[in-house]
């Protein structure tokens, strides 16, 4: 006779199971709240109890029990469409019988012990199910150009970039495809993202948002609109002049992040500086927006910012930069480095950036001479939009940003000389 198949220890039986119930009544209580004709509290509840059973089984008998389950609860599924798919107006949508299926896997991840993963899932179920008229609406705000954008977007990370070589190549072996590709969908990403989240929020209803949402972006681009902007609007020049200081300071925001996604074991040398010269430039903007508060004038809706073409520019200008970031290295020690910055930084503060991090990262540059690299950079991209301002815009907003980005540039040659 064949010995009988063990089972765990009695209280983890019990925390499985009763974890896989509750999960399932947790999104079943969402079902019943919207009076769902198909299956509510009870419903879910079992089925995410039939799942934890069917993961206890598995472990003593094999995979195959999971499997029989969810056949066993499709077909139940199916068997009690039929008799709501008869009446006059039938309810065509699968949203519930989806969410039992996948209550059903979730209590067996329950059931194998996977608690956390079931927990983590059970929750997004229930979000998706009870945000159905908020997820909707945001779906009717996309338009053509927006899902071109977005498509361009999955064409670029999941597409080309699992195909690219993850490994250094070429002259001076500093070109790492997939990392620059990385880049180039990073970059991409984080301007879409804060596009897409303005517009579903309604759009820039304040400059404060349209300076922030703007900084996330592109502050190099948001200067340049507003200061056209203020030729035919002169009256809110300074409102003009604060969303684009806004936008600066919350460009040093990017500047962070970029630095702790790609050089995460020297923040704590990188990001204290950096984080000063952000808030600097914060304090600055606010300074400026309080005096503006009185015109309360709000930009137009911006445009899709996302491009593979202008991707593919950034990519290549990235490649430049790191190839400049190490023959400066090579031939001229940290004042070529210096010098690499103060070009690249005057048009773009995310190469410069990206590139001075990763070698940081690899050990390549010291994380004092890092900092002070990807600051002057920042400090060169100021005097680059000051310039830009000083073209393109008109009247008391020249005045007013001037005297903020002159300001702002005190604030980070006094950080780059005193910080030690």
């Amino acid at each position: 006779m064949s010995e009988i198949p063990e089972f765990p220890e009695t209280m983890r039986v019990l925390q499985a199971l009763g974890t896989a119930l509750g999960l399932g009544l947790l999104v079943g209580l969402q079902r019943e709240w919207v009076r769902d004709e198909v299956a509510g509290i009870r419903t879910f509840g079992l089925t995410g109890l039939f799942g934890g059973i069917a993961g206890l089984l598995a472990g003593a008998f094999g995979g195959w029990m999971i499997a029989a389950g969810l056949a066993c609860c499709t077909a139940v599924v199916v068997v009690g469409n039929v008799a709501a798919m008869q009446k006059s107006e039938p309810d065509v949508g699968l949203t519930t019988e989806i969410a039992m299926l996948v209550m059903f896997v979730i209590g067996a991840l329950a059931g194998v012990q996977q608690l956390a993963v079931a927990v983590i899932c059970a929750g997004t179920v229930m979000v998706l199910l009870h945000y159905k008229e908020p997820l909707h609406g945001m779906v009717r705000k996309v338009g053509e150009k927006d899902l071109k954008e977005i498509a361009r977007l999955v064409l670029a990370g999941l597409v080309i970039l699992p195909l690219l070589p993850n490994r250094e190549m070429g002259y001076l072996g500093v070109l790492n495809p997939f990392k620059v590709w990385l880049m180039v969908v990073l970059i991409v990403g984080i301007s879409l993202a804060a596009y897409l989240t303005g517009k579903f929020i309604g759009g820039a209803k304040s400059s404060l948002i349209a300076g922030i949402l703007g900084g996330l972006v592109s502050s190099t681009a948001t200067t340049a609109s507003v200061s056209r902007r203020s030729r035919a609007e002169g009256a809110a020049g300074m409102s003009f002049a604060a969303m684009a200081l806004l936008a600066s300071a919350v460009g040093f925001v990017r500047v962070i992040a970029e630095v702790v996604l790609t050089a995460r074991g020297h923040m704590g040398s990188l990001l204290p500086p950096l984080a000063a010269m952000m808030v600097w430039s914060g304090i600055v903007a606010t300074g400026v927006q309080l005096m503006a508060a009185r015109s309360g004038h709000s930009p137009g809706e911006e445009e899709a910012p996302s491009e593979l073409k202008s991707a593919v520019m950034f990519g290549l200008l990235y490649v430049a930069v790191l190839y400049g970031v190490a023959l400066a290295k090579q031939h001229f020690g940290n004042s070529g480095l210096y010098a690499v910055a103060a070009i690249s930084g005057l048009t773009d503060m995310d190469a410069i950036t990206l590139s001075t991090a990763g070698l940081v990262s690899s050990g390549d540059v010291d994380p004092k001479t890092g900092w002070r690299v990807i600051l002057l950079g920042g400090l060169a991209n100021a005097v680059f939009k000051a310039g830009l301002a000083a073209v393109l815009g008109k009247g008391l907003y020249v005045k007013a940003i001037l005297a903020g980005f002159g300001a702002i540039l005190l604030g980070g040659v006094a950080i780059l000389m005193l910080w030690p």
